[in-house]
């Protein structure tokens, strides 16, 4: 284990979104330098850090000096090319590493990590043709969930297959891509865990909170999520096995759906996310320590923060046009809103967010 990073180190961060917005505000306020490398000219990072390049991901000379700029790489979203990456890994630590990338932009890879660690999850198939698909369904029957092997999020590129006639188009209309055919959960939960894992090993959880989905993007998170304490721990504990599997540095988002009753639940992990996670935004306002100085503490080699609560918390995304409402969310005395400095608003764009807390019983 190297060193802990002191105050006055420079982290860089890939991505110049909401998320690496806030990290490079909790950098600032732990003593760090925050330099930012994102491709789009008005990325909301920029406007918290002192330092910022401009330039495509691509761009293998100016990543290289960004990468000697600094004392330590992370990155805001899992869709980071890998080959740039590998090109500067001798010059800096990347923390998380490349693999835990690899893994997660690969949703056939994904599963099948899932299923060595021996984490619960749904059956699943490789799917490469149109002949694959039949094949597959016949195998996991109907419904099920096709979907693209890279580059899905907020429900793009998948679509649920519930007849014999759904299935003749469906891989061509997903672009004739390499896809995973998921066999459909009836779930009456979708939960996720953020939890961290630190250079020395220490991991630190944050406890299972409950989302809410509005046209396939998040609406609310919830804590506590009224489920069972058996279903959280075993959350917990699937969550750090995960971490540990990969050699993991940094905060992961781990989604699952709870299938069953309320009174029998079942879970399943759903996917992870190997970065901070929008469904942790509550441990902003209802945590001592929240999911972005947690990410920082991890990859600079700092003691992990306890992942308790101190308050109960709802987290509500301000998505296109209801940022508008900033004024009145503001005026009340339990809510923080965040916003994100996002210059056009536009249906389904994540433009803030606020917490709303409650003293816990």
């Amino acid at each position: 284990m190297m060193a802990p990073l002191s105050p006055g180190s420079r982290i860089g961060i890939l991505g110049g979104g909401q998320l690496g917005a806030m990290l490079a505000g909790a950098a600032s306020e732990m003593g760090f330098e925050s330099h930012i490398y994102a491709p789009e000219s008005n990325s909301p990072a920029f406007q918290r850090s002192g330092t910022s390049i401009c330039k495509p991901y691509e761009d293998l000379e100016s990543l290289a000096r960004f990468a000697e700029s600094v004392d330590v790489l992370s990155y805001e979203f899992e869709n980071v090319p890998i080959e740039p990456l590998r090109h500067i890994e001798r010059l800096v630590p990347i923390r998380p590493g490349i693999s835990a990338l690899e893994t997660a932009q690969d949703r056939l890879i994904e599963k099948r990590f899932l299923q060595k660690v021996g984490v619960p999850l749904a059956q699943f198939c490789a799917v490469e043709s149109s002949d694959d698909l039949v094949a597959s369904v016949q195998e996991l029957g109907l419904p099920c969930v096709l979907k693209t092997r890279r580059f899905g999020y907020d429900g793009k590129g998948q679509i649920i297959l519930r007849s014999t006639s759904d299935v003749p188009n469906a891989f061509e209309a997903l672009g004739g891509n390499p896809c995973v055919l998921e066999a459909f959960v009836p779930f009456f939960a979708e939960t996720s865990v953020i939890a961290a894992r630190g250079m020395d090993g220490q991991v630190a959880s944050y406890e299972m909170a409950l989302n809410h989905h509005e046209n396939h993007i998040l609406k609310t998170t919830r804590l506590p999520s009224g489920l069972p304490s058996g279903i959280l721990t075993e959350a917990t504990v699937a969550s750090e096995a995960i971490l540990r599997h990969l050699d993991y540095v940094g905060v992961m988002g781990i989604e699952f759906f709870v299938s069953g009753t309320p009174e029998q639940p079942t879970l399943l992990v759903n996917e992870i996310a190997p970065r901070v996670h929008n469904s942790g935004h509550w441990t902003q306002d209802g945590a001592l320590i929240d999911q972005f100085e947690q990410h920082i503490r991890a990859i600079a080699g700092w003691p992990l923060g306890d992942g308790k609560h101190h308050s109960n918390v709802v987290m509500t995304n301000l998505i296109g046009e209801d940022m508008d409402g900033w004024h009145g969310l503001a005026a009340d005395p339990c809510s923080r809103v965040h916003l994100y400095g996002k210059g056009e608003s536009r249906p389904g764009r994540k433009m803030g967010h606020v917490n709303t807390v409650s003293a816990k019983p």
